[in-house]
């Protein structure tokens, strides 16, 4: 996996609270096992009982590493150990910080596919991340016509072979994107939103229905995370600066 170097840097020793700011952060889910075990205890139980659910040992990792990762994260910013924090959640499945936990309001979102996973925060201002491996061994066509609208199945049909299936990564990532910052699940058909994705075409909520005015409130940001891979940012309001930041993978030979 060959990692997007434009636009992502090593965070600074003492990250400040992301005042007007959106942090993405991003790390590999390769991680030593050594380190990975280091990180199950910091999961309460019912993390732990998830992550045993899982079938597959990778599946089992990747949900450690990513849920370990955001706590030790929140717990910079907060100034908490990362075992302390607890979290609620949507009626959807989104989760939030514990009502009463912290004074200052801080939103995260999460998203992990193939070996990466990238975490988003930001101060009172609701978002979601979505980053997605590109598969050429789906049918496209047929997924669009289930969940895109009908602006979005027109244009992707303009487009052939690879531009076809980027296209389509760009679209989806994007609207998963929206849909993990409202927090509606698939309560909000995904028919229901247009979003920008031809070539060349920069991220953007285009139109919302049933309520037009609704698409004004929203940025949408794509994201370059490596070869191979696409990944999107839904963010409410504007007037805030991006940053993203690698976080450095623990020393040791890797889990495979």
């Amino acid at each position: 996996m060959i990692l997007a170097r434009s636009g992502w840097s090593s965070p600074p020793d003492y990250v400040a609270w992301p005042k007007d700011e959106v942090h993405v952060w991003r790390a590999t889910l390769d991680w030593p096992a050594q380190a990975v075990a280091a990180l199950e205890p910091i999961l309460s139980s019912d993390e732990r009982e998830r992550m045993r659910r899982f079938h597959f040992e990778r599946d089992r990792r990747c949900h450690l590493v990513a849920r370990g990762l955001l706590r030790t994260l929140l717990g910079r910013y907060l100034g908490m150990a990362p075992g302390q924090l607890r979290f609620d959640y949507s009626p959807f499945g989104k989760p939030s910080l514990a009502a009463g936990l912290v004074q200052r309001p801080l939103q995260f979102n999460v998203s992990h596919a193939g070996e990466l996973v990238l975490i988003a925060v930001a101060a009172g201002r609701t978002l979601g991340i979505d980053v997605e491996h590109i598969r050429t061994d789906i049918a496209v066509g047929e997924i669009a016509a289930r969940f895109f609208s009908a602006n979005e199945r027109n244009a992707l049909a303009t487009l052939a072979g690879d531009l076809q299936h980027h296209a389509f990564f760009d679209c989806w990532t994007r609207k998963e994107a929206y849909i993990k910052a409202i927090g509606d699940g698939l309560s909000l058909p995904l028919d229901q939103f247009d979003v920008s994705f031809l070539p060349g075409e920069p991220a953007r909520l285009l139109a919302t229905r049933p309520d037009p005015a609704e698409a004004g409130r929203w940025c949408l940001q794509e994201l370059g995370v490596a070869d191979g891979y696409k990944a999107a940012l839904a963010v409410e309001g504007a007037g805030w600066t991006l940053r993203c930041w690698d976080w450095p993978a623990p020393q040791g030979r890797a889990n495979r």
